[in-house]
């Protein structure tokens, strides 16, 4: 029997992952839980299904690959989570200004509208 792994992308709506759970063959996949080692077949036909149904122009909906491939993504995207998060740390702490200092809601407003000059010649 060949397996291979499967996983629903994880949630980004600005790429166009929204799907949180699919089912198929009376397996639901749900995002959260990661992979699934499926046979050949799901997988082939998992490797079709978009986002949005019937929209080729929808990005697929599911990450299929081989064990080590799997491995490998894993990989990179725990490396660029602790990439984003030590910058995080890394950030100083900014501290607000004096009471002194003045925001919009301390700008006068003006009392009177400027005259209307439109469609007046002279």
């Amino acid at each position: 029997m060949d397996a291979m792994l499967v996983r629903l992308k994880p949630f980004d709506p600005r790429r166009g992952h929204v799907l949180r759970r699919f089912t198929y063959a009376g397996i639901k996949f749900h995002e959260e839980r990661g992979w699934y080692r499926v046979d050949k077949t799901v997988a082939d036909y998992l490797r079709t299904v978009r986002e949005v149904p019937g929209s080729e122009l929808s990005p697929p909906a599911f990450d299929v690959c081989t064990e080590d491939e799997a491995k490998t993504m894993d990989t990179r995207e725990e490396t660029e989570a602790r990439v984003r998060k030590s910058a995080a740390e890394a950030a100083t702490f900014t501290a607000a200004r004096a009471e002194t200092a003045v925001t919009t809601a301390d700008l006068a407003r003006p009392s009177t509208r400027p005259p209307d000059t439109r469609g007046k010649r002279g």
